[in-house]
């Protein structure tokens, strides 16, 4: 079954400075139907102006991914990390036992475009931690880029998910086979794609469950990110 999340249907924030779309219940969104998917809690879309930004917030207990899409985010925590997140780099962050942490726009002129991600972990109580790397072979298709399992340079997540991502030239395809029992979100984060028969647009987000099968196919230059999730 592929159920699917349309673009204009997410929560939105506006505060000025930022416009988010939530994929899922998050802050003053509240859609019972949408509280996330398994272990897949969070999928927010935020755009954030120049010089603008998230000031030091906590978190505790949650995986915690940046995918930017445009632009540069500037992080800093509690763990005494500083980093600058460009496209093509994925940051994850353990908040665990608990982390302060800020997210700026790292450009005085560009706005930044951003995925951010929150996975629950399969254990509470984990020591805080942090991980970054560059990923240059998204166009190969699908690129395992987070794993609970990590294999091929992925970065480690503290749950036994998968998250892969691609960017697929005009007409090309990916397929991705699920265990039995298994759970996936498919999101477009750039383009267009079409899965099961149906057309998803960029921010479209799609539900699965019970598909041994996933077949992927760009409508134009298209960038995806899929989840493969515990029930």
């Amino acid at each position: 079954m592929i159920r699917i999340r349309r673009s204009d249907d997410r929560g939105l924030a506006e505060f000025g400075w930022l416009t988010s779309r939530h994929t899922f219940s998050f802050g003053h969104y509240h859609e019972p139907q949408f509280m996330g998917h398994g272990a897949l809690r969070v999928v927010n879309e935020d755009r954030v102006a120049p010089g603008k930004g998230f000031g030091a917030h906590s978190h505790r207990d949650m995986e915690i991914l940046s995918w930017v899409l445009e632009g540069a985010l500037e992080h800093k925590d509690s763990l005494g990390t500083t980093s600058r997140i460009v496209p093509g780099e994925l940051q994850r962050m353990s908040a665990g036992t608990g982390v302060t942490h800020s997210e700026f726009n790292a450009s005085p002129r560009e706005p930044v475009h951003f995925l951010q991600i929150w996975i629950i972990p399969a254990k509470e109580g984990i020591a805080p931690g942090y991980e970054q790397r560059r990923f240059d072979d998204l166009e190969s298709g699908l690129r395992l880029v987070a794993s609970g399992t990590p294999r091929d340079g992925a970065l480690r997540i503290h749950q036994d998910a998968e998250l892969y991502v691609a960017r697929l030239a005009a007409g090309g395809t990916a397929a991705h086979r699920y265990r039995e029992g298994r759970l996936g979100w498919l999101q477009v984060a750039r383009g267009a794609a079409s899965v099961g028969g149906e057309r998803l647009a960029q921010g479209d987000g799609a539900a699965i469950e019970d598909e041994a099968e996933l077949r992927i196919a760009a409508q134009g230059p298209a960038e995806i990110l899929l989840f493969d999730l515990p029930p």
